[in-house]
């Protein structure tokens, strides 16, 4: 027999002897177990006086049986602030629901420390419906206060560092970007930087600087990508093209400046590049309008809005993106600025936002920014800016890209404005 019938050997027991045996080991170990569980127990009377408490609650506490049992209530256990919490909020909810669970307490050892513990409490009634007692069990949450702080720590170095690179972000922006714009005789300027995210510095880019005596140029475009890498490409860009202006104002020269540098400067496995619209301003003539010459390097077309109502791109069509190629393709344009007239450049952040009024799932789209630039002619540089910021934040989350705008307005004289 022995091993083949599952008994070992050298055991003369019968399979009743295991089964008393057994059963032995239960009935000695239930005591065991209340006293040495993994968590502390407690049985209180209704009032509050403790009546029984085990042995891993008294070592956590350092206190005696004696010095507990028949002595003390269970508010007498916990910090000030646990035993006003206990009577306006534990008690009460205990005797109206019959059992209250997992509440973060804090008890008092008897050396004056603080132990974090998770209390569930269970009223014992009797046959008759009658309470008789209060069970309460209690877990060391020693392990999980320290997670909890370290959580919270790392929350708060997360929030903090957050807001350095946020500041750290802003202050980058704010340095791609002129912080006026040159005043020019005869026009009416006015520009909007609208940031989709504060977490990262985005590529846009615009400005308005004199040349030569009586002609002024401008500028906008927007850089691929986000980050501080596109804040590099951005600054190169923006020094390359008053630079660029300097040596050769005319518009199409500019950008194909900026393209070789570009081109040269990013033409490694990380080739970056750029949408730009550059123009060069000149008055004409003396009825106080202006000449104006557009390039553009794959860039949205500027918008017109003329005096008499009517608003429409202006066709700068096959310009490629300034930086690809060796020799990118420049579109020009060249239109007149007359008196009540307003010229809006803008980036593709615009366009390209989606529409909360479809829940975000199109895009505001070329069409639409035609339809609205409609409602606003004839109108000014600063009418405008306002108006396209206000129809920014409609779209809220939505903008999802940066979004850069540029407004130059020849104004009327007196006698020319309508009434």
């Amino acid at each position: 027999m022995g091993k083949e019938d599952g008994r070992d050997p050298e055991r003369n027991g019968s399979p009743a002897d295991d089964q008393g045996l057994f059963a032995a080991l239960l009935e000695d170990s239930a005591e065991d177990l209340y006293e040495n569980a993994p968590c502390g127990y407690l049985s209180t009377l209704l009032d509050g006086q403790i009546a029984k408490i085990n042995k891993t609650l008294l070592g956590w506490l350092g206190y005696r049986r004696d010095d507990l049992a028949g002595r003390k209530r269970f508010s007498d256990l916990l910090t000030v602030g646990g035993r006003l919490y206990h009577e306006t909020h534990f008690a009460p909810l205990l005797r109206m629901q019959g059992e209250v669970s997992g509440i973060a307490l804090e008890l008092k050892t008897a050396d004056g420390r603080r132990l974090p513990v998770l209390v569930t409490s269970t009223v014992k009634t009797g046959s008759d419906g009658q309470p008789l007692l209060i069970r309460t069990t209690v877990f060391d949450a020693r392990d999980r206060r320290a997670y909890e702080t370290e959580l919270l720590r790392a929350r708060q170095e997360a929030e903090h560092e957050r807001e350095r690179l946020k500041r750290l972000n802003t202050t980058l922006q704010n340095t791609l970007l002129p912080p006026t714009l040159a005043d020019v005789p005869g026009l009416n300027v006015a520009a909007h930087y609208h940031i989709a995210s504060i977490d990262e510095v985005g590529g846009d880019f615009y400005d308005l600087f004199p040349l030569a005596a009586g002609t002024w140029g401008l500028f906008l475009g927007d850089v691929c990508g986000k980050g501080a890498a596109a804040a590099a490409v951005t600054s190169l860009a923006r020094y390359t093209l008053r630079a660029a202006a300097v040596y050769n104002p005319d518009p199409a020269a500019v950008l194909s400046n900026l393209n070789t540098v570009l081109n040269h400067e990013y033409n490694g496995h990380d080739p970056r590049f750029c949408t730009v619209i550059f123009g060069l301003l000149t008055p004409d003539g003396e009825q106080g309008g202006f000449r104006v010459t557009l390039a553009s390097g794959g860039h949205p077309p500027a918008l017109l809005m003329r005096s008499d109502g009517s608003a429409d791109y202006l066709p700068t069509p096959g310009g490629q993106l300034i930086g690809v190629l060796p020799d990118a393709y420049i579109v020009t344009t060249t239109v007149r600025l007359d008196p009540g007239d307003t010229l809006l450049l803008h980036t593709d952040g615009l366009a390209e936002a989606h529409t909360a009024q479809v829940g975000g799932a199109d895009r505001f789209g070329d069409d639409a920014l035609l339809d609205f630039a409609r409602t606003l002619a004839p109108t000014t540089a600063s009418d405008t800016i306002d108006a396209i910021r206000d129809l920014l934040d409609t779209f809220g989350t939505g903008v999802d890209d940066d979004t850069a705008v540029l407004a130059i307005h020849v104004p009327q004289s007196p006698s020319e404005e309508q009434p």
